[in-house]
């Protein structure tokens, strides 16, 4: 048995590395109940017992110019965790994705002769493919969760593990179809439209009144639908409304927090912000349009730095278009309602995406993802 001392320093910068994180936490935990945990998280790796230092709401941003509105926060949170590797000395430190911030903290890992295991590969394959560099210099271990990354760290000689994508253990709905429908007050014979916008709060102000504006026309072309929305953890139902208030002030919407399984299996379709979620909705086998826009600046920039022709991670992993994304100035509310009713009013359309979403779900690997990370992190502490 390990020591009591063990210490692990934990670096998740959003609310989806905050879930994975604490999931990781807890399968450590159930291999060695003595190991300890601080860093960087949220309400989730903070209820797992973890010392958290920085609270990852404060840091997450989708984007290459919305760094700027969280610069300030992020250098205090990296010089303090610089110090922390003297005042805490851990014993491993485990990165989850958020590659700016935590491969400069490798350096500094690496200079105090601490292991660094890298869990969520930062997107290599997208775009500045040169970090794979950076990372072999950095990185003792990389795991990555996309079946199609390995190849990329291979390349570099990086010693990489493909260890299966965490939300194929986590995406389960609480209740069936009708007890979710009966809880939620919703109508069984209604279509159920989800709106899924983001967890960073950027992001949500983004995109929520355009898909509102949607639902404003759907609400017109659709037989008497029923919407519902889930409320991220980074964000509050008080700040959801006041963005409701403001586009379509009395839209007939269920706001639900801590449900968003349940709401996108009994959802006919979902409109979802690019990102984790459209896995999520993959892993439900639920027919979803997907939305990405970023600043104007931002989007230039990308559009010569990113190197795939898809963004969603659905489409990726499919290595082909299955879902319609929507990109920047094609996310208008015309086009979505479009979409929505392609697939709502289609159904050889609806049921060809649905087969492809269960490949998909088949492409992500096999249940336990958490627990082998554990089994790699333990074993890297007694290395």
């Amino acid at each position: 048995m390990d020591s009591p001392s063990k210490k692990i320093l934990i670096v998740a910068g959003e609310a989806s590395a905050d879930l994975h994180g604490s999931n990781l936490i807890k399968s450590i935990k159930e291999i060695n109940p003595n190991i300890q945990f601080y860093g960087i998280g949220g309400e989730k790796i903070r209820a797992m017992g973890a010392d958290i230092l920085y609270d990852s709401s404060d840091m997450a941003v989708v984007g290459i110019t919305e760094v700027f509105s969280k610069l300030k926060t992020i250098i205090k949170a990296l010089r303090g965790l610089k110090k922390s590797l003297d005042l805490y000395r851990p014993d491993l430190a485990i990165l989850i994705d958020y590659p700016d911030f935590n491969l400069y903290l490798a350096k500094f890992a690496r200079k105090k002769g601490i292991p660094v295991l890298y869990y969520i590969s930062p997107q290599v394959w997208a775009w500045r493919s040169g970090r794979t560099k950076k990372i072999a210099r950095l990185v003792d271990k990389m795991l990555v969760i996309l079946p199609f990354e390995r190849s990329f760290y291979e390349k570099e000689k990086i010693d990489v593990e493909f260890v299966g994508h965490p939300l194929v253990d986590i995406v389960n709905p609480k209740f069936s179809k009708d007890e979710a429908i009966q809880r939620f007050n919703l109508e069984k014979d209604k279509l159920t439209i989800g709106l899924l916008p983001g967890s960073r709060k950027s992001e949500v102000k983004r995109l929520l009144p355009v898909m509102l504006k949607a639902m404003k026309l759907l609400d017109n072309r659709l037989k008497n639908p029923q919407f519902v929305l889930p409320v991220a953890s980074t964000m509050s139902k008080t700040e959801i409304k006041k963005i409701i208030d403001k586009t379509y002030k009395n839209a007939n919407i269920n706001i639900i927090t801590d449900n968003t399984y349940d709401l996108i299996n009994i959802s006919n379709v979902v409109i979802v912000a690019s990102g984790t979620a459209t896995l999520e909705a993959a892993i439900m086998n639920s027919p979803m349009v997907i939305l990405y826009k970023v600043s104007s600046l931002t989007y230039f920039i990308g559009k010569f730095l990113v190197k795939v022709k898809d963004i969603g991670l659905v489409n990726l992993v499919a290595g082909r278009r299955i879902v319609s994304e929507l990109i920047q100035n094609d996310v208008t509310p015309e086009r979505i309602a479009n979409e929505v009713i392609s697939i709502l009013e289609n159904e050889e359309v609806c049921h060809k995406m649905k087969n492809e979403l269960s490949s998909v779900k088949g492409e992500l690997g096999t249940p336990g993802a958490s627990f082998r990370v554990a089994k790699i992190a333990t074993d890297m502490l007694l290395s």
